[in-house]
């Protein structure tokens, strides 16, 4: 029987109808909210996909740009030079900029990732001192 401050009528029901309505609700809510999460996971990833997509075509257009400039430099050296020399310079000037941006990054990568994590180190250690101390007991 139902009452205002009870309009489901629980308090009548035994506790074990109870117990099984609310693993009941509660399976429910979960099956919800996992698939509230796989929609939302779904749109993001679709969101994503496009930023990068829209990333590699910028990148492309970069490329083409680079493309465009080596050829804009390779001409104007062209008005005090032989061709095939602006070009060679233009690519030597290329080749140093890229060995510099390797060295750069590969130096960057390094510090970035030590041999072995500081955490291990200081396992090493607690080890050595672990091995080193006297039990409580001993004399």
């Amino acid at each position: 029987m139902s009452t205002p401050r009870d309009p489901d009528g629980l308090r009548e029901q035994p506790i074990g109808e109870l117990f099984k309505q609310l693993s009941s609700e509660t399976s429910t809510l979960i099956r919800q909210e996992m698939a509230l999460a796989r929609a939302e996971l779904t749109e993001k990833g679709k969101k994503a996909g496009t930023g990068a997509g829209l990333l590699g075509g910028a990148g492309v257009a970069a490329l083409l740009t680079l493309g465009s400039l080596t050829a804009f430099l390779i001409l104007v050296l062209n008005e005090w030079m032989d061709a095939w020399l602006a070009a060679l310079i233009v690519t030597v000037i290329w080749g140093v900029i890229a060995a510099v941006l390797a060295l750069q990054g590969r130096n960057k990568v390094q510090e970035a990732t030590p041999p072995a994590p500081q955490t291990v180190e200081t396992l090493k250690e607690d080890v050595e001192w672990a091995k080193t101390r006297k039990p409580s007991g001993a004399t």
